[in-house]
């Protein structure tokens, strides 16, 4: 069976030069929009990672996490993505159990193995060792949340006779899940059981998980992609265009500076274009995505850089009453 579809809502908090927004504003924001996504009935609130950056992408999520946690109910907390050779897989450990207790259970954690090099270089963590810091964090993690002491000696981490507390409260931890860019990155999902963030080309990436997992029904595959309701969209998208343009070009400088070659841009990757339109075209475009790619989670921004927060409220609420429950009747019926 199918896991149930869910819709949530994604945030970098990053601000424009000429947002009259500041810092400080933006988080606040951020905070009130995902209590009220909650109150919607949102299924979940994703954070991304980045460092080093003018405009305030969002550096550290924990800090954040932890205040959404205790101002919510229902809405799961996760990141797509954390960088996860940047931190030390205990520390990861304590900080993700804490959170999940203060989110009575509602944590998931999404991994990026990172490819900026300049992150890399200033926390002093070499590029070339990413994938070993990778694949022994995640050992790590579940090791650090099963019951009793444990000791792991790998290439990157020596530990010995190390036990976690608090242990979380979702039993073996909150629930993992990788992103690939490539097969190689979707063949490790699969090696390691968790669920997929599909950023790369579905035939190499998104294909190949499925083909690899042993019961692909158990488990979700998520993505990013904003849906934007509005009844005038020659009034709305230029502002929603500016927004998503200054968003995605960083992306840009990024895969210009790492040393990877991902086909950032070339045909045949899962769509991540933003979509506006009535509450009937936005429910024909989820459907459509959902069905053709198998999608089981989708996060749409939630304050794009230098927009109102008034204005992504309204946006909001009509997605969660006038889009989501028809989606969620076709997609189950």
């Amino acid at each position: 069976m199918t896991p149930q579809f869910r819709f949530g809502i994604m945030y970098d908090c990053r601000r424009t030069p000429d947002s009259h927004l500041s810092m400080t504003d933006v988080y606040d924001a951020t905070i009130d929009q995902a209590v009220f996504a909650d109150q919607l009935g949102f299924d979940h609130v994703w954070f991304t990672e980045h460092h080093f950056l003018a405009d305030g992408y969002l550096p550290a999520f924990q800090p954040l996490a932890g205040a959404i946690a205790a101002r919510t109910e229902r809405i799961r907390i996760s990141t797509d993505i954390a960088l996860l050779p940047l931190y030390h897989p205990i520390r990861l450990a304590e900080e993700l159990a804490i959170l999940d207790h203060i989110s009575h259970g509602r944590m998931e954690f999404g991994i990026g193995m990172g490819y900026v090099p300049k992150e890399f270089e200033t926390f002093g963590v070499p590029l070339k060792n990413r994938v070993s810091m990778t694949e022994e964090g995640i050992q790590i993690l579940r090791l650090a949340w099963a019951d009793g002491p444990f000791s792991f000696h790998g290439k990157r981490y020596q530990l010995n006779d190390v036990e976690v507390h608090p242990k979380p409260v979702q039993a073996g931890g909150p629930p993992l899940w990788i992103a690939a860019m490539s097969t190689a990155g979707a063949m490790r999902a699969a090696r390691f059981s968790t669920n997929l963030l599909p950023q790369g080309k579905q035939s190499e990436v998104l294909e190949p998980y499925l083909a690899a997992v042993e019961n692909p029904t158990d488990r979700r595959v998520g993505i990013i992609r904003s849906f934007y309701v509005s009844d005038d969209r020659e009034r709305d998208w230029p502002i929603i265009k500016k927004a998503e343009r200054f968003r995605m070009s960083i992306y840009n400088d990024f895969m210009q500076a790492t040393p990877d070659d991902y086909g950032w841009g070339e045909p045949g990757g899962i769509p991540q274009s933003a979509f506006m339109g009535t509450a009937d075209e936005c429910v024909d475009e989820i459907v459509g995505f959902v069905r053709k790619y198998g999608v089981t989670d989708i996060a749409s921004s939630g304050l794009p850089p230098g927009i109102d927060p008034s204005f992504m409220e309204a946006s909001l609420n009509r997605l969660a009453t006038q889009v989501l429950p028809r989606v969620r009747a076709q997609l189950e019926a």
